[in-house]
């Protein structure tokens, strides 16, 4: 494995602890633009978040009946841009997401989206950044 810097799918696949968005994002077909020139901002949920879900949550999501909603949930946890942790300390923002429903970023302790804490931020991708958190997101209307 080699220093170079990865995009956001190879960089999560490579620290290992997001094998679950990954299939997700595989079943979605969403890999490809998660690839793509960006720059993005990906609030990653690790695979203990997704393990948060109810039991067979993931299981019926990743079904391929089920792609526009597993679709619409990934998708509500990536911006447009390159938003780092400073961007928002100390403030409140709410960016739309690329599903088009707006995130609630609170920046006034930490820093928490939808009410998801980021554990790991500013992980630097070719392509944008990734901020790991703790809870799987989920559209209003999921």
């Amino acid at each position: 494995m080699s220093n170079k810097p990865h995009d956001i799918v190879d960089t999560a696949v490579a620290a290992g602890s997001f094998k679950t968005l990954i299939a997700a994002v595989t079943a979605a077909g969403l890999v490809d633009t998660l690839k793509g020139a960006g720059p993005f901002t990906v609030f990653a949920p690790s695979d203990d978040a997704f393990a948060k879900l109810p039991s067979g949550t993931v299981d019926e999501l990743v079904k391929p009946e089920n792609k526009s909603r597993l679709s619409a949930i990934l998708t509500l946890h990536v911006i447009s841009g390159k938003v780092m942790a400073a961007d928002a300390k100390g403030k409140k923002l709410s960016p739309a997401s690329v599903n088009g429903e707006k995130l609630h970023v609170d920046g006034t302790n930490g820093v928490v989206v939808n009410g998801a804490k980021v554990v790991t931020a500013d992980i630097s991708c070719t392509n944008g950044i990734i901020h790991v958190i703790d809870t799987v997101i989920l559209p209003k209307a999921a």
